[in-house]
């Protein structure tokens, strides 16, 4: 079959559906027809993916302008065929929840249709960013990507936290397409070409430097530590179907441009690179894991556990950058496989929890966690494809994030080979952080799943909750097999893709497994007695609503505690007694108020220094028209002047 026709033949059906969904705004029907046109281009996309790195291929193709600086070239490898691969078997399921998801969200039915289009275009710029081979084409679908993704955020933008949410976004992501530009320009000047090539004359200071302004560019978009706060932001406030995009792909846009260019443009790998990217992904993933626990909003709890997985896909990258440093091709190609393989899996499983929860936000109306509870007996099928995400993301055998943490735990162990002191401790500390990582998400999926799903309900909505449409269902069904069926078979996939890793056959443990818990629930089940009465209530008499369980915040109490430098608690306790004599408690109520860290000493004081500057410079604009003819005069002076020098 001819590979470059599916490819034109995607694209233009991605386009047809997008415009079908805008000319025909009025009709519900119209984003129908356009979700299925997107998703028969998306199977063409998937189709090209599998055969480039089956066969270990490479198609390059010229449609428009060839030969000049505006030239469209795509190159597709095995690199942007795995990037594609992940692509498309996220956005298809979401594809299928949106066919219903999207017509209880508020707003009339152009505004609908408008989001269905402009997820076709979204998907369309991912594709295209993945297959680049032109800076400038890059660039261009890059900023198509973050418009499209800033206007979904802005959906219900009547609500003040949908603005907030989107500025943040808007800034940010302009951050990242500066440090992109500038380094792209750095890369244009040593190579006097647009194409997407290695650099052979650059000096180290000049790659260091193009390598800094890239870690930033790709790292914000990304959300690493520091420069994270729009993931929490923009994931509680978009439509859930654009929550799962967005963390399940869009930020990975930053982890193949990380990997790209550092891997494919930039000359000799530099020591205190890896470190860097090591250091940064292990900060990110233990600190997104904290500030995840203390969350009670279900998809910012999400957001932050996005923030840790990408530090995870970090760590391994810093690995491999590392080892590559030292000239150990055999464990730099395994922790570069376990950074690709988690990209896989976390844009499989996050996206798998972001629709769950929108499903849950969907049928309770409340995104906070306090007011559900007992939701396995109103949404069953829900609360299970929920449990195996949860299950994926805690990195329990055999599902699929097991197997990518156990390859980058085999890098770490493996470090002992670099003969380099400071190094080994390096690697001790970072492995040391990664396991406290993975223990914590652990807990953090116990609370979540707990809270939601066990226990009786905690509210009204609660209480009134019922399972979702089908079309809410199969596309996390298709999500939660795709986790079980990677994790379970992944020596397999593994060996028919040519990749042969040093892991577990996870077939044979998870034959293990399943013939375990079958002889574990006949014995339980089929033998033993079922008595059932009223839960023991402490020798009180208590009501069955929900007000005496276990709640999130207390779940979470031990883990601020224990993390209390970190969220500075400020404990208020409020009291109001019935007597003078205050002996007798009529009522009281305890808050608990967190330091928001990287909001109130880092963002919080650059925009006061901004806003400072920016009324400073308005006085300038304050002055006659002679004053505005003296500063043109110094400003083309100090130009002419830097002309000279350069």
């Amino acid at each position: 079959m001819n590979l470059e026709l599916l490819f034109y033949g995607g694209i233009c059906l991605l386009f047809v559906s997008a415009v079908i969904a805008i000319v025909f705004s009025k009709s519900k029907n119209s984003r129908k027809i356009s979700s299925i046109l997107g998703g028969f281009g998306l199977l063409f996309f998937l189709y090209i993916s599998l055969i480039v790195l089956k066969n270990n291929t490479t198609i390059s193709l010229h449609p428009f302008f060839p030969d000049t600086i505006l030239a469209f070239e795509f190159l597709i490898d095995r690199l942007a065929a795995f990037f594609m691969l992940i692509i498309t078997l996220v956005s298809i399921p979401v594809l299928i929840y949106s066919w219903s998801y999207v017509d209880h969200l508020s707003g009339s039915e152009y505004r609908k249709n408008l989001l269905v289009a402009l997820m076709m275009v979204f998907l369309c710029s991912l594709l295209i960013i993945v297959i680049s081979a032109n800076l400038l084409l890059f660039l261009f679908f890059w900023e198509i990507m973050a418009l499209t993704s800033f206007i979904m955020v802005y959906y219900d933008y009547e609500k003040k936290e949908t603005r907030k949410a989107g500025m943040y976004y808007f800034i940010m992501t302009s951050l990242s397409t500066t440090f992109l530009i500038f380094a792209f320009i750095i890369i244009y000047i040593s190579t006097g070409s647009l194409t997407i090539t290695a650099i052979k004359s650059l000096s180290t200071v000049q790659a260091s430097l193009v390598f800094v302004l890239l870690f930033l560019g790709f790292g914000i978009k990304s959300g690493i530590i520091p420069f994270h706060k729009w993931l929490p932001y923009a994931h509680p406030t978009a439509p859930s179907n654009i929550s799962a995009l967005m963390s399940g792909l869009m930020i990975k846009m930053g982890i193949y441009g990380l990997i790209r260019f550092v891997m494919f443009v930039l000359p000799e790998y530099q020591l205190w690179w890896g470190i860097l990217i090591l250091a940064i992904g292990t900060i990110s993933a233990i600190l997104g894991v904290i500030y995840a626990l203390k969350e009670h909003d279900i998809k910012r709890l999400l957001a932050y556990h996005s923030i840790e997985n990408i530090g995870i896909i970090l760590i391994g990258f810093g690995l491999y950058v590392m080892f590559s440093f030292y000239n150990l091709p055999l464990l730099a190609a395994l922790s570069l496989g376990g950074a690709l393989f988690h990209t896989l899996n976390h844009a499989l499983f996050k996206s798998l929890l972001f629709l769950t929860a929108g499903s849950v936000v969907y049928s309770t109306k409340t995104k906070n966690i306090e007011e559900m509870g007992g939701l396995i007996k109103t949404m069953p099928v829900t609360a299970v494809l929920f449990l195996i995400g949860a299950v994926a993301i805690s990195a329990l055998p055999p599902l699929n994030g097991f197997v990518s943490e156990l390859m980058i735990f085999q890098s770490f162990f493996s470090g002992h080979m670099i003969n380099n002191h400071f190094v080994q401790i390096l690697l001790i500390a970072g492995v040391s952080v990664f396991a406290l990582t993975s223990a914590l998400a652990a807990t953090c999926f116990v609370k979540a799943f707990g809270m939601i799903f066990l226990g009786v309900s905690r509210s009204e909505h609660s209480r009134e909750s019922k399972e979702v449409p089908k079309a809410m269902l199969i596309g996390p069904a298709i999500l939660s097999a795709l986790c079980i069926l990677i994790g379970v078979f992944s020596f397999q996939i593994a060996k028919f893709f040519g990749l042969y890793f040093d892991i577990p056959n996870m077939m044979y443990i998870g034959l293990f497994l399943l013939m375990t818990f079958t002889v574990v629930w006949l014995i339980i089940y089929r033998t033993a007695k079922i008595r059932v009465y009223e839960t023991w209530g402490c020798g009180y008499c208590l009501p069955n609503d929900g007000k005496t369980e276990y709640t999130a915040s207390g779940f979470s109490q031990p883990i601020i505690r224990i993390f209390s430098p970190i969220f500075r608690p400020n404990i208020m306790i409020e009291k109001k007694f019935t007597d003078v004599h205050k002996t007798k408690l009529e009522q009281g109520h305890v808050r608990v108020e967190l330091l928001k860290l990287f909001e109130e000493k880092i963002y919080s004081p650059i925009l006061a220094v901004i806003e400072r500057i920016s009324l400073f410079m308005l006085n300038f604009h304050k002055k006659d028209m002679d004053s505005y003819i003296a500063y043109v005069f110094i400003v083309c002076l100090i130009l002419m002047i830097l002309i000279g020098v350069l």
